[in-house]
């Protein structure tokens, strides 16, 4: 099926969506505020990266772009612009928006409008936590439904990076100070820049029937020097409301960097590792019968957002959007734990959620 998609944001993660759209077929337009954003788009980041511009993708400065008549709509776009363009991407009425991670800002500001706005409009939304589609995570899942490593004990992820990879990908950027990723109150910092470990945590979690995260004890480290003011490591002890106990490891520091979950069973274990060779993602695993066994699966990175687009598709198509590890739900339970991990580390205490007061600030209790 053709799908028509708009796209705010001409920047890396923009280009990368516009890319995996057009891989399927679809038409696309990218919407940015900055002209030269647009031609940067044009003339060196798409066609450095999949060998030459095409055509076909219209591109429009913000305030000019076309309204109503698409498919998809996808907010690329720094996190403190997300909640404002996603809800008035809800008022066009398309069959499914997708908006990056994290979902929006620490102070949650607009989260629970866009949760009942999209609810009452009909309209499937989608949070860019791209690695719980993997083929990696889809085995890892797998392995954890068989039962194989028995009744689980403890699951542990990290997402341990040093950003100079994502300042690399964005050489217009000289360091944090220049872009949302040095200031934590616009959505910056490891707490969410890398805050895929906080959502496959509860990946892995829902996948075992073990509930949702309804503590978080956390440590966050700042760096606070001129303008910046980030966290550069965050530690945090989650326990879902079934009693499932773990931690999670984020930092923009580690290099090389390690992507890695474990979920330990009273009979063995299953490990994930994102990026455990260049190109390969991989799945380690031990049962009761004490035999070690390993999956790898090939990737590039363009692949990560082709599979994220072909899982949005198929669950439009079959109708079970709601059910997917991408749906809105799930990307506020994550922003939930964010705050969550902000509000511990500033009150030095653990704090309780209780989703029952929704997806505001009232909700994280100390």
């Amino acid at each position: 099926m053709t799908r028509r998609v708009k796209i705010f944001g001409a920047g890396s993660i923009g280009n990368h969506l516009a890319n995996a759209a057009r891989h399927k077929g679809w038409a696309v337009d990218i919407v940015d505020r900055d002209k030269a954003a647009l031609q940067r788009t044009k003339s060196d980041i798409y066609p450095k990266r999949y060998g030459k511009w095409d055509d076909a993708i219209g591109l429009f400065e913000g305030g000019s772009e076309p309204k109503d008549g698409y498919d998809l709509i996808f907010v690329g776009t720094p996190p403190d612009s997300h909640m404002d363009l996603a809800r008035s991407a809800v008022r066009e009425r398309p069959k499914a928006i997708l908006v990056e991670k994290p979902l929006c800002t620490p102070d949650l500001a607009g989260a629970q409008e866009l949760f009942e706005e999209a609810r009452a409009a009909e309209v499937s939304v989608f949070v860019g936590y791209d690695h719980v589609v993997g083929r990696a995570a889809a085995k890892a899942a797998d392995l954890l439904r068989s039962g194989i490593i028995g009744p689980v004990l403890t699951l542990d992820v990290e997402f341990r990076e040093h950003w100079g990879g994502i300042f690399a990908a964005h050489p217009w950027l000289s360091g944090p100070e220049d872009s949302y990723l040095g200031y934590w109150k616009r959505g910056g910092g490891a707490c969410g820049e890398h805050s895929h470990a906080l959502n496959l945590w509860q990946f892995f979690a829902d996948t075992l029937g073990l509930g949702r995260v309804e503590s978080v004890q956390a440590t966050l480290k700042f760096v606070r020097e001129g303008r910046v003011d980030y966290d550069d490591l965050c530690f945090a002890h989650l326990r879902t409301d079934k009693g499932l106990t773990g931690r999670v490891v984020q930092d923009v520091v580690t290099e090389p960097a390690r992507k890695w979950a474990r979920i330990q069973g009273k009979d063995g274990f299953i490990e994930w590792h994102c990026g455990y060779e260049p190109g390969v993602d991989l799945v380690r695993y031990k049962g009761a019968d004490r035999e070690t066994g390993e999956m790898r699966f090939s990737k590039t990175r363009p692949d990560d957002f082709l599979q994220e687009l072909s899982h949005i598709d198929e669950a439009l198509n079959s109708r079970t959007a709601a059910q997917s590890p991408l749906a809105l739900a799930r990307g506020l339970e994550s922003i939930m734990r964010i705050a969550a991990a902000h509000k511990s580390t500033s009150d030095r205490r653990t704090v309780q959620i209780d989703y029952a007061k929704g997806f505001r600030p009232e909700a994280l209790q100390a």
